[in-house]
């Protein structure tokens, strides 16, 4: 027997397999503020005693805790539930204890229904009333010691039951019900109830050096506000290095009046609290923000944590980079790419701890100037305690910061940031093209227990990512993958050029493209010929319009005869919002398919009719019973959105 045991050998209540937990508990979970949280249990004891659980709950910087009653479901399975009416870091955790009183009554019932004499189980009961009188405050522990007097002067054994099963005294016995051997859940539970902005937004990301300043850029910030996108998200917006500045196409030697890469981070201008002098001051940079919030968009900016060999830090802080034998600074290196005009920070050097908090402060001064989301490059490269520290600590000033992984890495650790605290992260869904793969892929991200802790957002273009689909499919290829991307998660994003089709790479084999923005300014004819501006501000709108759309683990696949044919519905809680989506996967060819709908789960019938809106067309279809035909021509649309009307 453990110390622990003996310590309290009355408390023998056994609390286990609480869920929604993450690792045990070792990590917070995730939900939204205004949600429900339902937490479950297995919750018994030896013997037959009834019990009593309690959810208990509390924001983390409150002192007493607030509870609700659990219910008992079946199997010693317990659930309760609590509102997250804040956006903030919450902790939950679970008290039983044996009920004296129920446990009293049940007994006191068998007895009875079985002709046994009760004198001394009466006895029993009306002790357990008149201590519950004692502990009663004023107004209680009258009423108790009344109702105890009048089953012991009941008329005879029947009475005395029907008095002691009166629901009024088992309210003022729970009320008063006493807790001190009550037993806890070994641990305190957390989650982190985030804005809704953290569960549904549409990304569009853009450099806004193409536009030329902050406040050409303005104008910028309309036409993304009239596609629909929610957040506007800038790559790195300070002064770039000029020592092994990369030229276009990623050159080792810059050509004069290349702007260099704008994660090369830093100059005699300053580092990650400046701004470049191209795109205006900090000023300028306000009113790009407020101007974004006045259009409902908001700003998120790169933090990458990376210095040009320009940046102040470099003579500042030496100590904080990586050194060769010779004690030069090493450059960043992904072998075999190499990336010379960029230090890689050192988060093992002797002291780390100064590093940390400048990380911190830098994020702090964005956040005064309006910033609320951040969208972090290669957090995988930086120790995931690290972030663990980081997030939680700006997030305890500041709840409704958003953070958005981009690790393009293994499995483990792109699901252990996020269990460290990253609001969102990248996908491989870029490179899920396959329709098994997408099916595998996006139900273990969008279902627990993964989804407890990771929101996935579904990018099918970066900067640096230009996928062989796109490249080899052209327009049905990027309007297929931007339904996808939209409807298959509440989370996506697009990289400007995208909505032009943009699919040149530098070279067969490669995933860069040809003339990358990085390395140079590019100005686009947003109205050019076959763009899929109107498409994109179409499935936006559909996004908007449907709360479906707007949810992360109510992502469901269905049936088609098709192996091209990819067909997943998404609906609400209440089935007040059914969405279907077709998607044919050949960029190449048309191809048509029946399909299957849930009509057990919608409550239709076999033989009952339905309407079927299809949103992208605006037309209408009639469907019946389980089975419903589609017809996709990837030259027209490679995807139909339908609603079902019943």
């Amino acid at each position: 027997m453990s110390p622990r045991s003996i310590e309290h050998p009355r408390r023998t209540v056994v609390i286990e397999n609480v869920a929604p937990t993450v690792d045990g508990g070792r990590y917070p979970v995730k939900r939204e503020v205004g949600g429900v949280l339902e937490v479950t249990a297995d919750i018994f004891q030896e013997g037959h005693d009834v019990l009593v659980a309690f959810l208990k709950y509390r924001r983390v910087d409150e002192r007493g805790w607030r509870e609700t009653s659990m219910r008992h479901v079946d199997n010693d399975r317990w659930a309760g539930a609590f509102t997250l009416d804040a956006n903030a870091r919450w902790v939950f955790t679970l008290e039983a204890l044996p009920e004296p009183f129920r446990s009293w009554l049940a007994d006191l019932g068998a007895r009875h229904a079985a002709g046994q004499h009760l004198a001394s189980e009466l006895r029993e009961g009306l002790d357990l009333i008149r201590a519950a009188a004692a502990r009663a405050g004023r107004g209680d522990d009258r009423r108790l010691r009344e109702l105890a007097e009048r089953i012991a002067h009941a008329a005879g054994p029947a009475a005395a039951v029907a008095l002691a099963s009166d629901p009024e005294l088992a309210a003022l016995m729970s009320r008063h019900l006493d807790r001190a051997e009550a037993t806890w859940a070994e641990r305190e539970y957390v989650v982190v109830a985030d804005r809704e902005r953290a569960r549904v937004a549409a990304w569009y990301e853009f450099f806004p050096r193409s536009c030329g300043t902050f406040k050409d850029a303005q104008a910028e910030l309309e036409r993304v506000a009239a596609m629909g996108f929610d957040v506007v998200y800038l790559p790195p917006i300070h002064p770039i290095g000029r020592t092994d500045r990369k030229g276009r196409n990623n050159a080792l030697a810059a050509a004069p009046g290349d702007p260099g890469s704008p994660w090369a981070i830093g100059g005699p201008e300053g580092g990650h609290t400046a701004v470049h002098p191209e795109l205006g001051t900090l000023d300028d940079f306000d009113r790009f923000v407020e101007r974004g919030r006045a259009l409902g968009l908001e700003v998120a900016l790169d933090f990458a944590i990376q210095c040009s060999p320009d940046h102040p830090w470099v003579r500042q802080h030496p100590e904080w980079f990586f050194h060769r034998p010779d004690g030069t600074i090493k450059y960043a290196e992904n072998p075999p790419k190499k990336y010379q005009d960029v230090y890689p920070l050192n988060f093992h050097c002797p002291d780390p701890r100064p590093l940390w908090e400048e990380m911190r402060r830098i994020l702090e001064f964005w956040i005064g100037h309006g910033v609320q989301a951040f969208r972090v490059d290669n957090p995988h490269t930086k120790p995931v305690k690290f972030w663990e520290w980081l997030i939680r600590e700006v997030q305890a000033a500041h709840p409704e910061v958003i953070f958005l992984a981009e690790a393009f890495t293994r499995p483990k650790m792109m699901k252990v940031l996020a269990k460290a605290g990253f609001t969102q992260s990248y996908t491989y869904f870029t490179w899920r093209n396959e329709k098994r793969e997408l099916m595998e892929y996006l139900t273990e991200i969008t279902t627990p227990p993964v989804a407890e802790y990771f929101r996935g957002a579904l990018w099918p273009n970066t900067p640096d990512i230009l996928h062989a689909t796109l490249q080899r499919g052209g327009r049905p290829a990027f309007k297929l993958r931007l339904v996808l991307a939209a409807t298959l998660s509440s989370l996506y994003g697009i990289y400007a050029g995208y909505e032009l089709a943009e699919n040149v790479p530098r070279e067969p084999g490669s995933e860069e493209y040809l003339d990358s923005e990085k390395y140079e300014i590019k100005h686009r004819d947003w109205s050019a010929p076959g763009n899929l501006v109107d498409f994109v501000t179409r499935v936006n709108r559909i996004r908007r319009e449907h709360r479906a759309l707007q949810l992360y683990t109510n992502l469901r696949f269905y049936g088609a005869d098709d192996p091209n044919i990819l067909f997943y519905g998404k609906m609400t809680p209440r089935r007040d919002d059914l969405v279907f989506v077709a998607a044919n996967l050949d960029p190449f060819s048309s191809h048509a398919s029946m399909v299957d709908v849930p009509i057990a789960e919608l409550g239709l019938g076999p033989d009952q009719p339905y309407r079927m809106h299809e949103l992208l067309s605006d037309q209408w279809f009639e469907w019946r019973g389980a089975r419903g035909y589609v017809e996709l021509h990837s030259d027209v649309e490679p995807a139909q959105i339908f609603v079902l009307q019943r």
